[in-house]
């Protein structure tokens, strides 16, 4: 099959491969982008793992909690521009959708646009959503929601840059004093404020897919294999590669943002020790703002072409 400048433009994106490497990587996979990726990876080519993806529309991400701190939630918003994301109006509305997710806990979508808004049950959260945008003039869309309800402990949450990412944490506590005390409420904003600096993709390694793990150790095997070493020395470096793999995507094994000595799970350790109790991290959600989504881009030189006739 023929390759096109698209794909060859979509892998470099993804890998920070040079533009002949992917094209010869795609040549040899026939067109696939993951096959490619791993194609480059095991000649050496590509960084590992995590991919190249942009945020690319425009909104905000919005946390909520519980007074209690048991219960929270992350919403984001999608709007057209940067200029409305930054409009009082438009952070209101994502507040109060916010606020009423905590309070109704819908379990997706289509479920919090149909609920009676929690603030003026006259109205639906679909009727609330067409009236912002009436006001504020632009298109609107409620994206993604996710909720957790802490049993015998407690939710945490982080905001950074004003709504581009949030994170939302989970953590366990043997003592219902410390589940209420600002003390755990702190351990658990800075577990959220790594995971947003460091983006995990699981806790722990357990929670690392079969298939997911074979593909990297392929990927570590060709790699070794073209050193000429024999495979028991192979194996041994391959576990070490693995180790390292875990560390990089496991957020209980990354080493800690704010104290480079510890893991994460070190760190929190460290503080149940200080606190008196046990602290066990349970799940995390992050949301990175248009995440997987693609902005539409002008060529504004293209435009004035265009509408002069030229083009």
């Amino acid at each position: 099959m023929a390759i096109t400048a698209a794909q060859i433009n979509e892998l470099r994106k993804a890998t920070g491969a040079g533009m002949l490497d992917c094209k010869k990587a795609l040549e040899e996979v026939g067109g696939e982008m993951e096959q490619a990726i791993d194609y480059l990876r095991k000649k050496g080519l590509a960084a590992a793992s995590k991919k190249a993806g942009r945020a690319a529309t425009e909104g905000m991400v919005a946390a909520a909690v519980t007074a209690n701190g048991n219960a929270g939630v992350l919403v984001e918003i999608n709007s057209e521009t940067d200029f409305v994301a930054k409009n009082d109006k438009f952070q209101d509305f994502v507040k109060q959708v916010a606020d009423h997710v905590l309070q109704k806990n819908p379990a997706n979508i289509e479920e919090l646009m149909a609920q009676p808004f929690a603030g003026d049950a006259s109205k639906t959260v679909q009727i609330l959503l067409n009236e912002a945008i009436s006001v504020i003039g632009e298109n609107m869309q409620i994206r993604r929601l996710v909720s957790f309800k802490a049993d015998g402990g407690a939710v945490g949450t982080y905001i950074h840059a004003g709504g581009k990412i949030g994170v939302l944490v989970e953590a366990s506590c043997d003592k219902a004093d410390v589940c209420s005390s600002e003390a755990f409420a702190t351990v658990l904003k800075d577990v959220a404020m790594h995971t947003a600096a460091a983006s995990p993709l699981f806790l722990c390694r357990e929670d690392v897919a079969a298939d997911v793990l074979e593909r990297e150790k392929e990927i570590y095997r060709a790699k070794a294999r073209e050193t000429g070493k024999p495979d028991n020395i192979i194996e041994k470096i391959i576990g070490g590669q693995v180790n390292k793999f875990y560390g990089d995507i496991c957020l209980l094994e990354q080493v800690y943002v704010k104290d480079t000595d510890k893991t994460v799970q070190q760190y929190v350790d460290a503080s149940a020790k200080q606190l008196g109790c046990s602290i066990t991290l349970k799940r995390f959600a992050k949301f990175v703002l248009g995440e997987g989504l693609e902005k539409k881009e002008s060529d504004f030189a293209a435009e004035v072409a265009a509408a002069a006739g030229l083009k």
